[in-house]
């Protein structure tokens, strides 16, 4: 009897392989069937339970499978399903119907499910079985890398690593060497990066913004041979020949160049094989034997497989409901994918390579500004069928749901930079999209089914997710679903992100009332999942307005974001930079030469800055420690140009020099940046004393102003520059020294505690109900009773201010983050692009998504 039959009394089901499609296969039938007739058995090779295999390199932030784990993919409060994790598949016994395992064991079953998945593909290449070469696709794999890179370190040996393969997998895997401090080289065969997901140009362009962020690409190469070499201290490398003659000589080698479908199996079973690979199916994922069926990566659906979690997913769903007896087959499978790495974005989706026949391209190449667009349209130009975007993702969300459907407007328009008056480019929505319009691809879900759901009562993206699992995957869909409940007139939480329901200000008190000191425990008491980079360095920049902890102590390391984490500036280039205090402005004749010798030394290009203080650009990560020590061994400390905290306080020359100053605006200066050096905040804080009305340091147009009138001070609040530019706002007038200074520690707490993420004085002060009045009611007036405590927490943040470079320099784990190049410091860094200015160098603007080059 056909397992697509459902007679009565219980039958047996079994799953070979527990990976995130072999789970949502087992969680679509249990869901779907609150009267199945199958006892579930799932027999899995590796010890933890359905992992998020998409989200791998995340493990190496802090090292904890547990929060890779899927939900519920332990199966403990459903008695129709059995897991045995650690059990290995040896056999499959077609006519005996039974599955046999490693430890002995059968399992006879009534219908198969086939979910082996796929395995890294490792090519022939002389030296690929050398210890120190490594595969990237389990979680056991990513703890043997660890193990690695704890030797090369300890040891002193090469921090470089070669990963071979320049897909997603390689670009994660190099991803994850850099972050622990290994200098990546990426080896691709193709002549461009992701070449099953971008075009020629967009590949170009890729690798291009890959090696301006300090990871050697090589395109069009072959590895030649893999070598195990020893020197003279004996410790062992590997050398890595590449077809073009390059040699590299590196700590462990990551082959991520592909996956081949785990057949083995149903191969030596006798099911029929796809002619390249893979269990082959129908679309109903039936094999050739009525009782078996093939689902993820090892099913060759028609003679294709999918090696993407989408397609997977779509072909679990499809066998739970034939197995209750529904009709559903395999459609056309998406294979849009997203990836943000190290703040570049690239998005493809739909027919991204155009081999659609008469289609059409509109691409928008921008190398300046680092962006590529590319939409394929149908051949009258209306019908969107794919696209590829780089550099500037952000209009994925709309554009991939949209494949299939008549574009809104003029598809140039759609991707054209806008002017400088802001029109041009036509701002699609999630209201522009059709019912029809799947915005969860994983998961299949349209934006009729959220509406449905939102109608329903699903008033949250956590409920929504809940419902309809859109987002519970790759999450790359997770924007559009608080832009459709916004879009349908349902208002909205202030919730941090999907990790915490709660807002910025309110994990602000939570920590500060119950002491809590770590992100992980903060998560586990008052929030779900794992985190995200919105929760994480928000949380962090709490912890450190908390606390006195370094910030790159422990846990804390793992939560800051490019900047933070190398207590650098990073550059349009992919160079940092390097900005000492300069309080007030006043520094010291033996300070300017030594900062004319270091960036002579360093060859970095130095400049004044708007904060009044030196700027020495272009350095590389590895270089910071040396430059660093040289500056804190002369008394120097940081001007955290990196972090959300106090940048500089400007100053006139005051009444010492100024035949119009009224009081001395540079010792003011160097007393407030003194006493809120190293202050984080939500955002970045910068301030500014004037010596009289003339307003030289332009101190109304910082977050917090002090002007110098005849009698004593005027204090201003809530100004910035910028893109939006404000003034600041008089908060009181006339007020001595003191005073100005338990004014400002109380504003500034206030604004730390109550302000969102990522925002400035400006807009907090325009958003606070009631406004500079009530500021000016809990700052000088005490309406709260809450100035002394403003001023305590103030007092305990000076007492406990350390320079953070020092605090680096003085521990070796901390230092080791820094870890030198193989060619440092003495070799020129080829991957920081320079131009020649009257003889010196002076790094090539090149720019960065997502990073920052303002300083001050």
């Amino acid at each position: 009897m056909a397992a697509t039959e459902t007679p009565s009394g219980t039958r047996d089901l079994v799953v070979v392989g527990h990976g995130m499609v072999g789970h949502r296969f087992v969680e679509a039938l249990r869901s779907r069937g609150a009267e199945s007739p199958w006892r579930v058995t799932v027999l899995a090779e590796e010890s933890d339970p359905a992992y998020d295999r998409v989200g791998l390199t995340s493990y190496t932030d802090g090292w904890d499978r547990s929060r890779l784990v899927l939900p519920g993919s332990d199966y403990a409060d459903d008695e129709q399903v059995r897991l045995l994790l650690s059990t290995r598949v040896t056999g499959i016994d077609l006519t005996g119907k039974t599955v046999s395992a490693a430890d002995g064991q059968s399992y006879p079953y009534d219908a198969l499910v086939v979910a082996t998945g796929s395995r890294a593909f490792i090519p022939p290449v002389p030296g690929h079985d050398l210890p120190g070469c490594h595969v990237y696709r389990t979680l056991d794999d990513l703890d043997g890398i660890r193990t690695d890179i704890q030797c090369m370190l300890e040891a002193g040996r090469t921090s470089a690593g070669v990963v071979i393969g320049g897909g997603l997998l390689g670009l994660e895997a190099a991803n994850a060497l850099r972050n622990s401090g290994i200098e990546p080289h990426i080896v691709e065969m193709a002549p461009r990066l992701m070449p099953q997901q971008l075009d020629e140009a967009g590949g170009v362009l890729l690798g291009r913004m890959i090696s301006d962020l300090g990871i050697a690409v090589h395109v069009g190469v072959g590895t030649a041979a893999i070598e195990q070499v020893t020197y003279e201290h004996g410790a062992p490398t590997l050398r890595v020949r590449l077809s073009d003659d390059t040699v590299i000589d590196a700590g462990l080698v990551i082959f991520a160049a592909g996956v081949r479908p785990r057949d083995e199996l149903a191969r030596e079973a006798g099911l029929a094989i796809a002619e390249r690979g893979g269990v082959l199916t129908d679309l109903y994922c039936q094999t050739s034997d009525p009782d078996v069926y093939a689902i993820g990566e090892v099913a060759a659906i028609e003679g294709v497989c999918y090696g993407l979690v989408g397609p997977g997913y779509a072909s679990a769903e499809v066998v739970a409901d034939r197995l209750l007896s529904g009709t559903a087959q395999f459609g056309e499978a998406d294979m849009s994918t997203k990836l943000k790495l190290l703040g570049v974005d690239v998005a493809s989706f739909g027919d991204a390579m155009g081999v659609t026949e008469n289609a059409l391209s509109v691409v928008v190449n921008d190398p300046i500004k680092r962006t590529y667009a590319k939409l394929v349209l149908s051949d009258d130009a209306k019908t969107l069928l794919g696209g590829i975007l780089i550099g500037d993702a952000s209009a994925y969300g709309v554009l991939r749901p949209m494949v299939g459907a008549e574009l809104p407007g003029d598809p140039l328009a759609l991707i054209s930079p806008p002017d400088v008056s802001g029109a041009g480019k036509i701002q699609l929505g999630i209201s522009a999209l059709p019912g029809s319009a799947q915005i969860c691809s994983c998961n299949n879900v349209s934006k009729a089914d959220l509406v449905e759901a939102i109608n329903d009562g699903c008033h949250d993206v956590q409920a929504l997710k809940d419902r309809t699992k859109a987002g519970t995957s790759c999450g790359s869909c997770i924007p559009l679903l608080k832009d459709l409940l916004i879009a349908e007139g349902v208002e909205q939480s202030k919730a941090l992100c999907e990790h915490f329901g709660q807002s910025r200000a309110e994990l602000f008190t939570i920590v500060q009332a119950s002491g809590i000191r770590t992100f992980s425990e903060l998560l586990a008491r008052y929030g779900t999942g794992h985190g995200c980079d919105i929760c994480k360095p928000t949380v962090a920049s709490i912890l450190a307005s908390t606390g006195s902890e370094h910030i790159l102590e422990g846990e804390q390391a793992t939560l800051q974001d490019t900047n933070d984490r190398f207590l650098a500036n990073i550059q349009r280039n992919g160079s940092y930079s390097v900005v000492p205090r300069v309080p007030g402005g006043e520094i010291k004749p033996e300070h300017l030469i030594l900062i004319g010798q270091i960036a002579q030394e360093f060859g970095l290009y130095t400049k004044i800055t708007g904060g009044q203080r030196i700027d020495m650009f272009g350095a590389r990560v590895d270089q910071l420690p040396a430059i660093w020590r040289k500056l804190v061994d002369a008394g120097m400390e940081s001007g955290q140009a990196y972090g959300k905290s106090l940048r500089t306080v400007k100053s006139c020359v005051g009444s010492d020099w100024c035949r119009y100053g009224q009081q001395d605006s540079v010792k003011m200066a160097i007393d407030l940046e003194m006493r809120y050096r190293g202050l984080r905040a939500p955002h970045k804080i910068k301030m500014g004393v004037s010596g009289c009305a003339r307003e030289c340091a332009e101190a109304r147009g910082k977050d917090v102003g002090v002007i110098a009138t005849e009698i004593g001070w005027n204090l201003y609040v809530g100004g910035n520059g910028g893109m939006t530019p404000k003034h600041a706002q008089l908060l009181a007038s006339d007020i001595d020294t003191e005073t100005v200074f338990r004014y400002i520690d109380r504003f500034l707490m206030f604004y730390i505690r109550t302000a969102d993420r990522l925002q400035r004085t400006a807009p907090w002060l325009e958003a606070l109900e009631g406004g500079l009045e009530h500021v000016r009611q809990v700052v000088v007036e005490d309406s709260l009773g809450l100035a002394a405590d403003f001023e305590a927490a103030m007092q305990r943040h000076v007492d406990n201010y350390s320079d953070e470079w020092k605090g680096v320099l003085d521990d070796p784990e901390k230092l080791s983050r820094f870890v030198s190049f193989v060619n440092a410091p003495e070799a020129e860094d080829s991957t920081v692009a320079f131009i020649e200015r009257d003889g010196r160098k002076i790094p090539l603007p090149i720019e960065v998504p997502g990073s920052t080059a303002e300083e001050d």
